[in-house]
């Protein structure tokens, strides 16, 4: 973006919820991408004459649950509303949702961002269904033709509208991202892009620096992943910086963007809300929750990603990296939890060292979260007991935690019954490393002269004879110690 302009970037998020059937009907919820078309289809979610819709109750309970997960204030009255446009994949010629009253407004988002934290306001969270899957087939030669599978028609879905707040595609991606995360959390989405679960669209606007006023601005629909949010904003920044330094005016309009041309265009010019024509829908009546509803969510609300990546920082005292790498995932985070309340000695950075290194490696290896595996949080933090306690070293504890590694086998038993435990004693180690200094005598007149650089093949030496049980920090100071003779 050319200097003299300020991007000021709202973002409207559409999660799917994970209830068992729709918003409206008792139709199930099927994986569209999975499910033959048309198949989870009633005559109330196809729209048919003289059907009544019904709220599913679950819905509002998981949309309660991101409200106040945004500390939203939570309307005890909210109303749906029929949005009216004629579009082929809503099959009622309107779409059920809530406009003038929500069920929730006026929470925020922190998010860390390359610069600092950022808090990004919420404007609204509302409740509405979900439209049909359009799948566009193109013929050579031909105009082509659309597809409707409404196995996705009236599936619920929380709008969640943030403020102007985000000003550059850090801050951008850094708020998809966190949000995704919460929803993750809350167990309400499973935040898989690839299957249209999450999906973006961005109002993007440029004004001069210094000027107090937000300029014109467009909305970008129908963005599913986060590249192609990416791109599309990135895009779109720069053509309004170009086409303001030239004096023009930005144009209030709705932009698709076209993944192979990597550029936004016009769909129709921006709609203002009695374009749609809202009325309160009149078969439903007002949706009302009461404070008991509240506070029964709020009781099982789980923490919040960002503030426990506050808690790990601070409280446990982990760096950055760790505290983010941890929370990402909040199986991750409960596992490391677990873990470190198991432990003897306290020991938070050892446990996630070897929670993000040993054990994602072998995760990895296999394929498997570790949601998926049986070794207990328990048995890994008697492993760790076990290495703080110096009863093994570090390269015996990396081989038994590969042997117990999705197992309920006790680490401790596994040491036993292979005569694994360390040994420190200084006088049996002495006589090993003098053991190695006759067996090598060329090697030994070369240490003893200045070729520090042998200390490490002696080291190894040592571990080998004792089958990488030895004490290394007991070896390493008899090493020293011989090597200045004394």
């Amino acid at each position: 973006m050319k200097i003299g302009f300020i991007a000021d970037i709202g973002l409207e998020v559409h999660a799917e919820l994970q209830t068992q059937s729709k918003m409206f009907c008792s139709c199930p919820v099927v994986d569209s991408t999975e499910a033959l078309p048309n198949t989870a289809v009633c005559p109330t979610c196809a729209g048919m004459p003289g059907t009544l819709p019904v709220v599913n109750e679950e819905a509002v309970r998981m949309a309660l649950q991101v409200g106040l997960s945004l500390d939203c204030e939570i309307n005890r009255t909210s109303q749906f509303a029929r949005k009216n446009y004629f579009y082929p994949d809503l099959p009622k010629g309107y779409q059920i949702s809530q406009y003038e009253f929500p069920l929730a407004e006026g929470g925020a988002l922190p998010v860390r961002t390359q610069e600092g934290w950022l808090t990004v306001r919420i404007r609204r969270v509302h409740l509405e269904e979900d439209t049909a899957k359009l799948t566009h087939v193109h013929v050579e030669n031909g105009e082509g033709y659309s597809l409707v599978d409404l196995n996705r028609a009236g599936i619920p879905l929380l709008e969640i509208v943030s403020e102007p707040d985000m000003h550059n595609i850090d801050q951008v991606r850094a708020y998809t991202r966190g949000l995704r995360r919460l929803l993750q959390y809350l167990e309400v989405n499973s935040g898989d892009l690839e299957k249209g679960v999450i999906r973006f669209e961005a109002n993007v606007s440029l004004r001069p620096e210094g000027s107090p006023s937000l300029g014109t601005r467009v909305e970008i629909k129908n963005l599913n992943s986060f590249r192609s949010l990416t791109e599309a904003v990135t895009f779109e920044i720069e053509r309004q910086a170009a086409l303001l330094a030239k004096g023009g005016r930005v144009s209030q309009e709705t932009l698709g963007w076209d993944e192979l041309k990597q550029i936004t265009f016009s769909q129709r010019t921006k709609e203002e809300a009695n374009d749609y024509r809202y009325f309160p829908e009149p078969d439903l009546p007002p949706l009302v929750v009461n404070d008991k509803q509240i506070s029964e969510v709020r009781l099982r609300l789980p923490e919040r990603p960002d503030r426990r990546y506050q808690r790990f920082v601070v409280d446990l005292g982990l760096d950055s990296y760790h505290a983010q790498c941890l929370i990402e995932d909040k199986a991750v985070a409960d596992y490391f939890e677990v873990t470190l309340s198991h432990m003897r000695q306290p020991g938070p950075n050892l446990a996630a060292n070897w929670i993000l290194g040993e054990l994602f490696g072998l995760l990895n290896a296999v394929g498997k979260n570790i949601d998926e595996i049986h070794l207990m949080p328990g048995n890994l933090a008697l492993l760790l007991d076990q290495l703080q306690s110096a009863k093994i070293n570090i390269p015996t504890a990396k081989a038994v935690l590969a042997k117990i590694f999705d197992t309920r086998e006790k680490p401790e038993e596994v040491i036993q019954q292979d005569s694994l435990e360390q040994i420190s004693n200084r006088e049996e180690l002495e006589k090993i490393v003098d053991t190695v200094f006759q067996e090598h005598p060329e090697e030994w007149k070369a240490f003893r002269a200045g070729k520090i650089v042998l200390g490490s093949w002696f080291f190894g030496q040592v571990m080998q004879q004792t089958g990488g049980k030895a004490n290394p920090v007991i070896v390493q100071e008899l090493l020293e110690e011989k090597r200045h003779g004394e």
